[in-house]
């Protein structure tokens, strides 16, 4: 039963990928045109390793949304990421003064950016454990251009190519950054890379869009369609994605 439906699965997302192409070509050209006036020079594309199915790790392709050193920023902002609204993140010590590192009653941890107290260090830990999806809202790294291929997802056309390559599937559960991913280590969470990496899924058609952006809601969503996954769910997540596309806020 599961060989048939990834049979199916695997024809239809290389027939429909590749239509998808041929018809989508002017969109294209003109998606590249936008972003080359805006950014004269600057890659069209974008490729980011991602993790998909059984932690597969493969190049993303969309096109280019944000300023080329979009990546070493990230760190610099979590604060605003959506996810971490959640809970509050213990913040890492400082290193610590020669005298408590010293002192025989301090639970101590050593590591290469210096000495910290091992509870604060094992909270942060678990925190970022807790909610490890970075979502933020009107990002400041986006470009005027990019800001409106991401409402209207004709960033994501690119990913057409990956379904054709077989990295993913049009339908499934969002291939993650590694640095997401490797959050994601409890037996709830490791069930999402049971099935296929997609461009559309169930969290996108139920959650996309909204404010208050729930990790744990996210999670079980990722679970629940490894879980049930078919090529009815398929069709109906596939006819629930342009409504869900057009998102109204800025996410």
């Amino acid at each position: 039963m599961l060989n048939g439906y990834l049979f199916l699965k695997r024809l239809f997302d290389v027939l429909a990928a590749g239509t998808l192409l041929l018809l989508l070509s002017p969109v294209f050209a003109l998606v590249v045109l936008a972003l080359q006036w805006e950014n004269p020079g600057a890659p069209v594309f974008y490729a980011a390793p991602r993790v998909g199915r059984y932690y597969k790790v493969f190049p993303f392709f969309k096109f280019r949304s944000m300023r080329p050193n979009a990546d070493r920023l990230l760190k610099n902002m979590q604060a605003l990421n959506q996810y971490a609204a959640q809970t509050a993140t213990p913040q890492q010590s400082d290193v610590l003064p020669f005298a408590a590192m010293m002192d025989p009653a301090s639970n101590l941890l050593w590591g290469d950016d210096g000495c910290h107290i091992e509870a604060n260090a094992v909270a942060q830990r678990a925190a970022q454990a807790e909610r490890p999806f970075v979502k933020i809202a009107n990002d400041p790294r986006i470009t005027k251009v990019g800001r409106f291929i991401r409402n209207t997802s004709l960033d994501e056309l690119p990913q057409l190519w990956n379904v054709l390559r077989g990295d993913m599937s049009l339908v499934g559960n969002r291939p993650l950054p590694p640095y997401e991913a490797e959050q994601l280590t409890t037996d709830a969470a490791v069930a999402r890379f049971m099935a296929p990496a997609g461009i559309t899924g169930l969290w996108q058609v139920t959650e996309r869009g909204k404010k208050n952006l729930n990790a744990d809601s996210r999670k079980a969503l990722d679970a629940q369609y490894a879980q049930r996954c078919s090529f009815w769910l398929d069709c109906w997540i596939l006819f629930k994605t342009p409504v869900a596309a057009l998102q109204k806020t800025d996410v």
